[in-house]
């Protein structure tokens, strides 16, 4: 079992940036990737980043050049950098950890870009 916890979010005009941290509790050994995902209103869950436990990070293309992942060498955080936001950034952000058997996430953290 894993228990995932976001923070970082918050209300950021268009242009600037924030960074969201999800800390991670439980079987962190079971994680072979960590990552964000994003809902915004109307519209299906997104890929936003992801980090596999090997170093291998996949970016969705609207945030290439603006968004970067890491973690703390996995031992059980993972960090979304985000700069130049933009009003479309806005939604909910959930962080994401898939194990062999199963996907894990938290409870969402709210971005909200203005114009």
């Amino acid at each position: 079992q894993l228990q995932l916890v976001e923070s970082g979010g918050g209300l950021v005009q268009a242009g600037g940036s924030l960074r969201l941290s999800c800390v991670a509790s439980g079987s962190i050994f079971s994680m072979r990737a960590m990552g964000w995902y994003r809902q915004a209103p109307g519209k299906q869950r997104e890929l936003v980043a992801t980090i596999t436990r090997g170093g291998i990070i996949n970016y969705a293309n609207s945030v290439k050049g603006r968004f970067t992942v890491s973690t703390d060498n996995f031992k059980n955080t993972v960090y979304l950098q985000m700069n130049s936001l933009k009003p479309e950034d806005t939604a909910v952000y959930y962080c994401n950890a898939e194990t062999q058997f199963t996907d894990y996430w938290g409870q969402g953290t709210q971005v909200t870009v203005s114009s």
